[in-house]
This record gives C-alpha cells, structure tokens and sequence, in this order.
C-alpha cells in the first residue's frame, strides 16, 4: 500500500480517464517504468477535477522485490513534483484502499479577504468579504450524526445509500483563512463541495440556525447552497480500522 500527496489542480481527478490526464494515469506511469510493468492499482476515493489531497491511499499487487524504501525513492524520482509518494507498506491480502477505509476528513479552505492570496491561487476559495466563522461553526455541527444526504448531492452520483455518519464537522479561522472541516465514514457525489456552499449563505444573511437541520429533513437538494469550486477542496486523512491492516498500529499513527 502506498501513501501520497498530490495537488490536484493539472489533473481531471484521481480515476483513469479517456482523453484526460489524471493522477492515477501519472503513477501508473511511474509504476511502469519502476517495475517494468503496468500494474494496477486501486484508490481510496475518486477525487473530482482539480480537488487535492494531503493524505491518499492507493494499494498494488505485485511480485517485484523491490524494498518498499527503494519503491518510495525510485517512484518520486519519476513523478512530477506535484505527486509524492510519502510511504510504502505491505499489507493483508484482504486489504482494500477504499473498502477498508473506516473514516474519511476533507478540509476545505476559504481566503476571505478583499484582496486575493496569490500564494493560494487554485488552492483555496477567494471570498472578498468577511465571514462569520462563528455562525457557519454553529450551523456546520448540524451535520453531526446520521442522516441521509440526498439533498446535498449532486445528479450524476451512482449510489443508491444517500444515509451517511458524519462523526466530525467544524469551521474555524487563522488570520484571514477560514477552514471548513468534515469527517464522516462515507460522502456522496459533491457532498462536502454542496456543504460548504449551504453554509456560505451565512455569508449572504440567508443561514441561520437550524437552517441546515431543515435542509437535510427535506431531502430537497435545491433548498442547499450551489457547489462550491473544487480548487479549495482537500482529502485531508483516511483512517482505516485496526483490523484492516497488521497489528492495528496504523490507526494510532493516524490519529
């Protein structure tokens, strides 16, 4: 299993795609030339066109001998800078990247100041005006819990189980950055993208408390808040269980 960072803004998303450059396209690539063959790999997540990730797992079967250190530097010196690979790990047969994961955190972040940040261009949401963190704080903890997010998700999505548990959700500021962040054991189609555009209203006098409670009861995805732009989206962590991988030591090291 591998570890890796990626900034997603060159790539159309994570998964293969025809006629599209994507990050799975660029590893397997490097995989390619590493160990003479195009082996295939599977992801923990599909990340959408220029969303990034500070945390991704991606798992490969092989029968190279290559020592997972060398497989780290060997890779890295054949990927663009803007993909890392930041560890290597065997793992169970049975380990899935995506089946085995028990929580997933994005981050999504917002530079809310009347002049943009040319050090977050692609990275982060430009909001000219100030938010009230503390509001959309307020109204982000009614995410909590289990629902059924059907009315935050975008048509085109595959799955039939909109319910999900969100075990974490928060907004909180650093000088003018302001920083959105959920964990939940599952996410739907846009769902944290049609999020942050719901609490955004705040920003418009059009959220208040309880407004999100009702939103998520109606199950009605044109009560919430457009899709917010992909650039300031991050898969910040995957936590998978202590039975997913040996001796359970992996979910400690996560946090």
């Amino acid at each position: 299993m591998f570890e890796i960072a990626y900034r997603g803004t060159a790539y159309h998303g994570y998964q293969v795609q025809q006629n599209a450059l994507t990050v799975a396209e660029v590893l397997q690539n490097a995989i390619e030339t590493v160990f003479k063959k195009r082996e295939g790999i599977v992801g923990c997540s599909r990340t959408d066109t220029g969303v990034h990730a500070n945390q991704y797992f991606f798992h490969m079967l092989t029968e190279s001998g290559i020592p997972e250190e060398a497989a780290v530097i060997a890779l890295n010196n054949c990927l663009p800078n803007d993909i890392a690979i930041l560890s290597c790990r065997e793992v169970p047969m049975d380990f899935h990247a995506r089946y085995s994961v028990q929580y997933k955190e994005y981050l999504y972040k917002i530079w809310d100041a009347p002049v943009r940040n040319p050090f977050l261009e692609g990275m982060a949401l430009h909001n000219r005006r100030r938010l009230d963190e503390k509001l959309m704080d307020r109204c982000a903890r009614e995410f909590l819990g289990e629902h059924d997010f059907i009315g935050f998700c975008s048509s085109g999505g595959k799955t039939h189980d909109t319910v999900r548990r969100m075990a974490e959700a928060s907004v909180t500021r650093q000088g003018d950055l302001v920083e959105f962040r959920v964990m939940g054991n599952g996410f739907l189609y846009n769902m944290v993208r049609i999020m942050v555009g719901t609490l955004l209203l705040a920003d418009l006098g059009r959220l208040k408390e309880g407004d999100i409670t009702r939103i998520l009861a109606s199950k009605d995805r044109n009560q919430a808040g457009v899709t917010a732009p992909a650039a300031g989206l991050y898969l910040n962590r995957v936590i998978y269980g202590p039975d997913a991988l040996t001796g359970g030591c992996f979910e400690k090291e996560q946090g």
